[in-house]
């Protein structure tokens, strides 16, 4: 025979340093299915191949110290190596690079093409190239176009076309200031080992001591890099501001099913 069941039984104590439940987030990647971009990957890959072929062009006609020393065949590279990259991530439904990187190589191949058009080659500037470098002919003319033209286009295209809009963003736009000011640096240095008077001792004319001194090209540096920032500001800002062009929505693991009866 077993002793009755008391009445009243009083509460447990709570016990002491127990600590809380808290609710569990649950990735989006565990319940969307991974989706790939064939389109995105095959414009990636041919801007790739097209951007590799122009720098390859431009080692065969001018050598490498010299053509690798522009900043226009830096970020074409550049964009070549992080479009290949974007491109494998797209094609196998991997998440995409950090926006950080693929801002950063939108931001150049900009300044590429802005530089080039408003101060390099455009005849009211004061910095204007002359002689050849101005009007190039033969399968330089054809590089030029590659580098300071449709490639930055190419780029812009992806950014507006095949990228999902709202990821760059403002604590950004120092950092990728630090490869301008670090380019900055190395025309100092490639100015100092090079003997004063040889031909192409400074690449772009608003770099160029010999012609305007420290002082006035540090000053031309500052301008510009204030330029730099507010474009990628810019950026940043038509970023969170322009529409979504993936217009697909990605089906989750979950299905609802209607109710019976």
């Amino acid at each position: 025979m077993t002793a009755p069941i008391p009445r009243d039984i009083p509460d447990l104590p709570a016990i002491p340093g127990m600590p809380a439940f808290l609710p569990t987030l649950v990735p989006a990647s565990a319940v969307v299915a991974p989706v790939r971009h064939p389109v995105a990957a095959a414009y990636r890959v041919l801007v790739a191949l097209v951007a590799a072929a122009a720098v390859t062009v431009e080692l065969l006609l001018s050598g490498p110290i010299r053509t690798l020393s522009h900043f226009s065949v830096q970020s074409a590279i550049l964009v070549a190596a992080v479009f290949l990259l974007s491109a494998r991530r797209a094609w196998t439904a991997r998440r995409p690079l950090p926006a950080s990187l693929t801002g950063a190589t939108l931001l150049y191949a900009t300044i590429t093409a802005l530089v080039y058009h408003l101060l390099l080659t455009n005849a009211s500037s004061p910095f204007s190239l002359t002689g050849a470098a101005a009007t190039p002919t033969g399968w330089h003319a054809v590089t030029a176009h590659v580098l300071h033209t449709a490639i930055p286009a190419a780029a812009v295209l992806d950014w507006l076309l095949l990228s999902p809009p709202g990821r760059l963003h403002l604590r950004q736009a120092a950092n990728w200031l630090l490869y301008p000011l670090a380019y900055l640096a190395f025309s100092f240095t490639r100015g100092e080992l090079i003997p004063p008077g040889t031909g192409g001792r400074y690449l772009y004319p608003f770099l160029d001591v010999d012609l305007h001194g420290y002082k006035s090209v540090l000053g031309n540096a500052l301008l510009l890099g204030l330029s730099f920032y507010a474009l990628a500001i810019l950026l940043i800002a038509l970023d969170h501001a322009r529409p979504n062009p993936i217009r697909h929505r990605p089906k989750t693991g979950f299905r609802l099913q209607p109710p019976v009866g």
